[in-house]
């Protein structure tokens, strides 16, 4: 035997090399890149400065400094609700922790996979009071998925894991992790992926087959049913499979303010939205159906009006991923927990077993639907008082730019005329604050959808008074690039607070003119303002020169873009439900409905 021919010498197994040691703060880094982490909103200070420096070094992650934390927040909202991943933001302890409770509790109502990381004090000084600390995590419990507190620098990667699996699974939400100063100082091996342990935490994503079986039954028998649509058709990116069941059905759909778009606006099917300012056939369809089949809906208060007469005649089938929205305010007949994507097959499947694939009989129910459609279309009044209406402006603005194109409000008037007079054809289009109804969100929101959707045209639809609260993020949009188009709907007032006191208080405005429109003071005067920003700011007081300034948006890509569109005080939002009254009680107009009584 030569030497060439001799056996091979069975070498012994390489050693699994040494886990690397770095900081916790570098930890916080290298996790974020770990899972594909590549836009961050944030803002520097003393408890989270550690994580900054190894930040400055990261090829991966992109950091948007914001102008504040609740910016920082807002737009890490509207980057998750544009892109469907999930959206971070960072902030140092106290004050900066504190001011991202607002945008975490925003996304805690809408159910938005946000993670928020927080520097916190020493942890020999926690308990203290201490320059700048905060119980974040207890301020935060109650409106958070879960909340970690890191003191350790090993349990770091298993943290921020841990958060990004709890954010986007289930019923998706924010998720914070507050990290002590000396944490982020301390070195330790990073290992990766960490083991992540959640115990008692297993989202039921398959439902029930008899649940399902029982769901379709009622379909089939059904004379009068209404697809109940709500946000979570959106998060559960189950559009496709709602519309597949639609088409199956041929029953009426109708969507939540957030689930604009979940459902083409221009499908014969679609009836708009319901609820307080919901369309007349969308709002007496779920009042006087036989059935309702709520999908990833929670029968909130401004849908249902008085809950106790709603819907007085309608079986109830709940699908939601959530346990605890199940029978919480309406008793459902046939209970569904599990993921939409899944429940929404099944159930067509199921559907179309039992009918064989034959339409239903709801010829009946279409023809009341289809009269209600042709008697109390929506639309608006020109105001008397020769000022623009606002219905017009942003009617335009959905009209020139196109369902490409993503549309974030504010809160208020201007909020509902985007969700009416705009028309939705995908998901993922309409960002808002529905839950907490938080003024402030639009600019930020609409900055974190540019980040996120950079080919994509956004349009901030703001109030004058929303645009107050956080137009400092236009520095932030100027110096990064993020050419967003806002449009301020400026009726020199809190518009729907102003609109309650007209119908409600006697006219008596209190405390609600903000002088900064036709006839004011125009404190402050929104073009000086955007353009001491950077901005290309314009002012329209005309209905004919609203689509050359629209125009001039759409073809200005190079910086953002504010347009100043002066509109009537007295438009108001139509249809309406008073609060605390049964939704039979539609007011199609003013003038045309029954009278209100004073609010319950």
């Amino acid at each position: 035997m030569t030497a060439d021919s001799a056996p091979a010498v069975p070498r012994p197994p390489a050693r699994p090399a040494a886990a690397p040691e770095i900081s916790g703060a570098e930890a916080v880094v290298r996790s974020l890149e770990k899972l594909g982490v590549t836009d961050v909103f944030g803002i520097p200070g003393g408890a989270i400065m550690p994580v900054y420096d190894p930040l400055m070094d990261s090829t991966g992650v992109r950091h948007v400094l914001v102008r504040h934390e609740q910016g920082g927040g807002h737009a890490a909202e509207g980057y998750a609700t544009a892109s469907g991943k999930v959206g971070v933001t960072i902030a140092t302890s106290g004050p900066g922790a504190t001011n991202l409770v607002t945008a975490i509790a925003d996304a805690y109502m809408d159910s938005i996979p946000i993670v928020a990381i927080t520097g916190q004090v020493f942890s020999t000084l926690m308990g203290t009071d201490a320059f700048q600390e905060a119980d974040i995590v207890g301020i935060t419990m109650p409106v958070t998925k879960h909340s970690f507190l890191v003191k350790d620098a090993t349990e770091i990667p298993g943290a921020i894991a841990a958060a990004f699996e709890i954010a986007s699974t289930g019923r998706p939400g924010p998720v914070l992790v507050d990290i002590t100063k000396d944490a982020q100082q301390q070195v330790a091996p990073f290992v990766w992926p960490p083991k992540v342990d959640l115990p008692g935490y297993r989202p039921v994503t398959k439902a029930h087959g008899k649940q399902i079986q029982a769901a379709a039954a009622l379909l089939a028998e059904s004379k009068k049913p209404v697809l109940y649509v709500g946000g979570g058709v959106i998060r559960g990116k189950a559009s496709e499979q709602l519309y597949a069941l639609a088409e199956s059905t041929g029953a009426p759909v109708v969507t939540t303010l957030m689930a604009r778009g979940a459902f083409p606006d221009s499908h014969t099917q679609h009836l708009g939205m319901p609820g307080m300012h919901g369309t007349v056939p969308a709002v007496l369809a779920l009042q006087e159906s036989d059935l309702i089949v709520s999908l990833g809906a929670r029968f909130d208060d401004r849908v249902t009006g008085k809950a106790s007469l709603f819907a007085p005649n309608a079986k109830v089938v709940h699908v939601d991923i959530d346990p605890a929205e199940i029978s919480k305010i309406r008793t459902a007949d046939v209970p569904i927990v599990g993921d939409l994507r899944d429940v929404l097959v099944d159930l067509d499947t199921a559907y179309r077993g039992i009918t064989s694939g034959a339409k239903p009989d709801i010829e009946e129910w279409w023809s009341y639907l289809d009269g209600l459609r042709t008697e109390f279309p929506l639309g608006y009044s020109q105001p008397e008082d020769g000022l623009m209406s606002p219905q017009y402006v942003i009617q335009r603005i959905g009209e020139l730019t196109g369902p490409e194109a993503i549309y974030a409000a504010g809160v208020g008037q201007h909020q509902m005329w985007a969700a009416q007079f705009i028309k939705y054809e995908r998901p993922n289009s309409w960002l808002n604050s529905g839950g907490a109804g938080t003024m402030g969100y639009s600019v930020p929101a609409a900055m974190g959808a540019k980040v996120a959707e950079p080919d994509r045209v956004v349009w901030s639809i703001d109030g004058d008074g929303c645009f107050q609260m956080t137009n400092q993020e236009l520095a932030t949009c100027v110096i990064n690039n993020i050419p967003i188009k806002v449009a301020i709907i400026n009726n020199s007032s809190l518009g729907m607070v102003r609109q309650w006191q007209t119908l409600f208080y006697d006219g008596r405005h209190s405390n609600t003119d903000l002088n900064t429109g036709h006839g004011t003071a125009r404190i402050p005067d929104f073009v000086k303002l955007a353009e001491a920003y950077g901005c290309l700011a314009l002012r329209v007081e005309k209905e004919e020169d609203v689509d050359a300034a629209i125009q001039t948006a759409l073809e200005t890509n190079d910086r953002p873009v504010v347009i100043d569109f002066v509109v009537s005080a007295d438009a108001m939002v139509w249809p309406m439900v008073p609060q605390g009254v049964s939704n039979s009680y539609v007011q199609y107009a003013r003038d045309h409905a029954p009278a209100f009584d004073e609010e319950d």
